[in-house]
């Protein structure tokens, strides 16, 4: 059956956004465990390399979220995490429909996954990026971030308009 409209055409169904959402957060994970095994294995704890101008490679653990915020927060900050992954999961699920929603679903779900194998495996997240006069991060860190930008684009951004054009 011919679609009717061409918004229509252009929806694509709940579980092709599944997929997506899944195969983004999967790639997230893969690159964050790679890039932190290679920390981990290359630079000792606390040393500092000069990777570009205004960029450093360092080894840093940090016990806490975003800004080391709950340092030491331990069960409290897992906790936190599996509450958001699963709201954040129920919202995907009953909104799948939502043009471009499984973008910042992928990008959250990727970069909590990733710094939550971390804490379960020895309690903190390795951070490694630091630029000057902001805290070190990682890639977990990094999708996190671009993944609540890109949830307020979702949801806030400009309307499609009927005819599936963009506004």
């Amino acid at each position: 059956m011919a679609p009717s409209t061409v918004a229509d055409a252009r929806r694509v169904r709940p579980p092709v956004t599944l997929a997506r959402a899944v195969a983004l957060a999967a790639v997230i994970v893969v690159i964050d465990r790679i890039t932190k095994h290679l920390v981990v294995d290359g630079i000792a704890p606390g040393a500092v390399h000069t990777f570009l101008p205004g960029v450093q490679l360092v080894h840093y653990r940090n016990s806490g979220v975003a800004f080391s915020f709950f340092s030491g927060g331990g069960p409290l900050v897992t906790g936190l995490t599996l509450v958001a992954l699963a709201a954040l999961l129920i919202y995907f699920i009953r909104n799948a429909s939502r043009p471009g929603l499984w973008v910042p679903t992928g990008l959250l779900v990727g970069g909590a996954v990733g710094n939550l194998i971390d804490r379960l495996q020895s309690g903190s997240v390795t951070d490694f990026i630091k630029l000057p006069a902001w805290p070190a991060f990682n890639v977990a860190d990094m999708a996190i971030t671009f993944g609540v930008l890109a949830l307020l684009y979702v949801l806030e951004g400009p309307r499609r308009r009927e005819h599936g054009r963009d506004a």
